[in-house]
């Protein structure tokens, strides 16, 4: 189980700036991870209510079952890791785990995990890399019909990190965007 807080900035990108983010940054197709985000909440949405977002995350080595919640400045992520085989059993099954801090969390905010299903699947394409600002994420993802590119900067002080990431769109000529949460993008293009 891990615990952290995460505060983060995002803006979406056209294709042209996330080429010529690609280009700035010298990033080659070997600094890109794949990871696919399987979402889940209950019939009635009681995660989207409370602005909790739960998923399961794969990539080609590794699996995680992560739960966010709202805290004063940003999102308390509480993870559980777990097997690929796991992950691909639980997948198939549309459940998450039933046991495991997560789970914990849910309980104790009254959502019980056998409540929950798959809403929703996002494969992302992204890079992610320290620079002078923070931790800077470039993503390409698709889900449904829709393809889209994402800029995301995480930082450790709310404050400062707003101004470091204007002053960072700013150095690039990049216009402000705001960015839904991969959930809401994914599950509105469901809806669709």
């Amino acid at each position: 189980m891990v615990e952290q807080v995460e505060i983060e900035y995002k803006t979406m990108l056209t294709e042209k700036e996330y080429h010529q983010l690609l280009a700035y940054y010298e990033l080659s197709e070997k600094a890109f991870k794949t990871q696919t985000n399987y979402y889940f909440d209950t019939q009635d949405f009681k995660l989207r209510e409370k602005h909790f977002g739960l998923r399961i995350r794969t990539t080609p080595t590794n699996a995680e079952l992560t739960l966010k919640t709202p805290i004063e400045h940003g999102l308390l992520e509480t993870t559980d890791p777990l097997t690929i085989e796991t992950a691909a059993s639980l997948i198939a099954s549309e459940k998450i785990l039933k046991t495991g801090v997560v789970a914990q969390r849910l309980k104790a905010a009254n959502i019980e995990p056998d409540s929950l299903h798959m809403i929703a699947a996002l494969k992302t394409k992204r890079a992610e890399f320290p620079i002078n600002e923070g931790l800077l994420a470039l993503d390409e993802s698709w889900y449904g019909q829709q393809h889209d590119y994402e800029l995301e900067l995480e930082v450790s002080e709310p404050i400062q990190g707003k101004f470091a990431f204007q002053s960072l769109l700013h150095s690039f000529g990049v216009p402000y965007r705001p960015a839904k949460n991969k959930i809401i993008r994914a599950v509105e293009e469901k809806s669709l």
